[in-house]
């Protein structure tokens, strides 16, 4: 079924990238979906005028999302982006290599998204878009496929004529499993630490740009409090030389009750600026707060990178291990094909032998 669809459809634009999806579970933590970067390509189905995101791990689609006009490409960070599909019940997330590649796919998504709205338009028969007919279902056993590496095989030339060390087989079978098996673990904790690394950089981006706000705003309250002090040095001293004022003259009592009036305007006024002052220290102390979450996130990224880095040593490591035992397996092969060559060259001789004595005894 899923080849007569790709025979309809045409691929308008392709790249790679890590693909992962939402964990049903939790709808909140990311599972990776591949092993490594793949490609992951737009394509249009003149038949059913549609348009769909499709990207293929080896014999299974582990995208297929029918672009709706009310889908939305939304960028968490530098290098990652996220869209749901309603259909699939699903939120797909895509990791890229470069933020070029991610702003590329977007403005394409944009397109996609205008085009998939015009052709809904246009289209008189609104059925062929709500057909759930028209999609290939996503495999579900996708993160077992993923753990389980294929087993790789060696035949022998011959059964008849191959005699194996049973312990020798059994102990490189064993070892080659268990390092198959660390690379496997080792490629997903990679993928979900690159999907942590990426949420990392998106909220220290964000811490970033709330500094540089936070920053502009403590210049501006600071002028604004040094304009306030000033404002109430000036109004306290013109408190002092109004009692000064009232002490050396003795006005009467219209001038005392304009003058306690002018004093209570004047107190409520310095008592205004004050609670401003208090407010504006207050914002102050906010600003130190995010300062020191953003020196905390800065820590856990240095932090996430240096596990992202023996993470990858011990990938290597592996590697190295398993090519080196590999080897070791094929020298022994050859070596047992020698042997064997040996054994049957002797196996010959020694039946000539026996013919002769045979021939021997009979004369």
């Amino acid at each position: 079924m899923y080849p007569l669809h790709r025979e309809r459809e045409q691929p308008i634009f392709s790249c790679r990238a890590h693909v992962f999806q939402i964990d049903p579970a939790t709808k909140r933590n990311w599972i990776p979906a591949s092993k490594h970067a793949v490609t992951v390509s737009f394509f249009y189905d003149a038949t059913r005028n549609v348009y769909r995101i499709i990207s293929v791990g080896g014999t299974k689609a582990i995208i297929n999302s029918t672009i709706t006009p009310n889908m939305t490409f939304t960028k968490t960070s530098q290098k990652f982006g996220q869209w749901a599909d309603s259909r699939a019940n699903t939120v797909y997330g895509l990791g890229f290599a470069s933020e070029q590649q991610l702003h590329q796919f977007s403005e394409r998504f944009k397109e996609v998204k205008e085009a998939a709205r015009l052709a809904r338009e246009k289209s008189q028969d609104k059925f062929e878009l709500t057909n759930p007919a028209l999609n290939i279902a996503a495999p579900q056993d996708l993160s077992e496929d993923l753990q389980s590496p294929p087993v790789l095989c060696v035949n022998g030339p011959g059964e008849d004529k191959l005699y194996r060390s049973q312990s020798a087989d059994i102990e490189l079978s064993s070892e080659k499993e268990r390092l198959k098996k660390m690379l496997s673990e080792g490629s997903i904790c990679e993928m979900n630490w690159e999907a942590e690394l990426f949420t990392l950089q998106d909220s220290n981006t964000k811490l970033v740009a709330a500094l540089h706000e936070a920053n502009a705003n403590v210049e501006e309250w600071k002028k604004q409090l040094a304009a306030y002090q000033d404002e109430t040095e000036r109004l306290r001293d013109q408190v002092a030389e109004l009692e000064a004022h009232s002490g050396k003259h003795r006005p009467g009592d219209i001038g005392k009750d304009e003058l306690a009036q002018s004093l209570e305007e004047l107190e409520s006024l310095l008592k205004a600026k004050d609670e401003e002052i208090q407010m504006l220290q207050t914002k102050k102390s906010d600003f130190n707060e995010l300062e020191q979450e953003r020196e905390e996130a800065i820590h856990r990224l240095q932090e996430l990178e240096v596990r992202n880095m023996e993470l990858e040593r011990r990938v290597q490591g592996a590697e190295q291990t398993l090519a080196s035992t590999l080897e070791e397996r094929v020298r022994a092969e050859s070596e047992l094909h020698r042997i064997i060559d040996i054994l049957d060259v002797k196996i010959f001789d020694l039946n000539d032998l026996r013919q002769s004595l045979t021939k021997l005894i009979d004369k």
